[in-house]
């Protein structure tokens, strides 16, 4: 364990810079023990905390801005496989997606404490339109709050995580093997989650050209169009209602009876 720790003094800005570039780049690596462990050497002297927040800052805009960039190509596609690679439950990053187009770019200010909206908050802002000058901005300033709240922990907290330490000190290599075995179990609980998900969505299903083949036929089918502001003005699909997941309910009376309901979602 003393290895361990001496590895991370002599390497922390590094180890910090990728760990953060792979959980933004939305595999399920949470970096919040390498932040606080690292607030936690900067209170000792180990660390400097400016470059604790630069290789950390750095790290988050390499990310965001690529998927920023893909989110103006590819629009929700980019979504839609950023759901598969962060083991993220669609219907959370659809209540993220939500967020975003309520509070527009201020989310960003916040996004990275949120799961799901951390994921898909930047291919959000590109899919929207929105000026990279704008985007670097809030994403920039929302990535630094981020990153100094919790290094600002760890260093407050640096005694009781120097006992921490110390415990796993005496623990030896048995505290390493407990970390990775909780990193796998997380890891595990994440893709359970997911595919939990994805069982109950399988219910009848029908695809684009089969329901292009009802409609030629002269079936009478009605459409509603329950994804996102983004998605349904990128691609808006003539003659379907449109009606958000979330005013279902309310707005369940313009739903007829008698005839095979289709809903188009991402």
């Amino acid at each position: 364990m003393a290895r361990t720790i001496q590895f991370l003094i002599q390497h922390g800005y590094l180890l910090l810079f990728f760990w953060v570039l792979a959980e933004q780049a939305a595999l399920p690596l949470p970096s919040l023990p390498l932040l606080l462990a690292c607030g936690a050497l900067a209170r000792i002297g180990k660390l400097d905390v400016r470059l604790v927040l630069l290789y950390g800052l750095s790290a988050c805009l390499i990310a965001d801005n690529v998927w920023f960039q893909l989110g103006r190509r590819r629009g929700g596609k980019i979504v839609n496989f950023i759901c598969r690679i962060a083991l993220e439950p669609d219907s959370c990053v659809r209540k993220t997606e939500n967020v975003f187009v309520k509070y527009g770019m201020r989310s960003l200010l916040v996004a990275k404490f949120i799961p799901g909206l951390n994921a898909v908050a930047a291919p959000l802002a590109g899919s929207s339109g929105a000026k990279v000058g704008l985007f670097l901005l809030y994403d920039s300033a929302g990535a630094l709050i981020w990153l100094a709240s919790c290094v600002s922990v760890g260093y407050l907290a640096g005694d009781q995580l120097e006992i921490v330490a110390d415990y796993a000190m005496r623990m030896g290599s048995g505290f390493l093997l407990l970390m990775v075995g909780m990193l796998a179990l997380w890891i595990g609980w994440k893709f359970l989650q997911r595919r939990r998900f994805l069982r109950k969505l399988t219910v009848a299903r029908v695809t684009a050209v089969e329901l292009w083949n009802e409609l030629q036929a002269g079936e009478d089918v009605f459409i509603i169009d329950v994804r996102s502001s983004l998605d349904h003005e990128a691609s808006p699909i003539p003659g379907a209602v449109r009606i958000p997941t979330e005013d279902l309910a309310a707005r369940q009376a313009e739903i007829p009876r008698d005839r095979d309901i289709v809903l188009v979602c991402t």
